[in-house]
């Protein structure tokens, strides 16, 4: 069986870090995901729960915030509590391995300064642009002399 998830949103809210009994950090967030189709009612996002555990829950505390482009992998898991009321409430969250930060904090507020509403899509085509600009200028001095190439 197969249970593999891999995820990149922006966050929806803060990163909320809690403590389990035994001291283990636990922190919840939710993505939002841009989906590729307009819906009638006009949605054009999901908006998935994620939990991350330990060192990497205190990492995603400290180091993001609402609107923070990340990639997360990890797994799918539902559970079930009855809430105050006393009916079954039913949660599907994915379980974080990992989670990339996937721009500085300073790029990110730069950019909501510029554009506030930066598109996800938006983001990638800006990002190809400064890679292959980066690219491009990083070989002007290579040079290969013939003694190097060795067929």
């Amino acid at each position: 069986m197969i249970n593999r998830v891999v995820l990149v949103g922006r966050m929806t809210r803060d990163p909320e870090l809690r403590r389990t009994n035994s001291g283990a950090a636990v922190t919840s967030f939710t993505l939002a995901l841009n989906r590729n189709y307009n819906s009638a009612d006009g949605q054009q996002a999901d908006y998935i729960n994620c939990v991350v555990w330990n060192k990497v829950a205190e990492n995603v505390e400290r180091y993001c915030s609402k609107g923070s482009l990340v990639g997360v992998e990890g797994r799918l898991r539902s559970r079930s509590y009855d809430n105050a009321q006393g009916q079954k409430v039913y949660v599907v969250e994915v379980v974080c391995d990992s989670v990339q930060f996937l721009e500085t904090r300073a790029a990110r507020e730069r950019a909501q300064q510029q554009q506030p509403q930066v598109s996800q899509d938006n983001f990638y085509d800006m990002k190809t642009v400064e890679l292959e600009k980066d690219f491009d200028n990083s070989f002007d001095s290579f040079d290969i002399m013939e003694d190097d190439i060795q067929f």
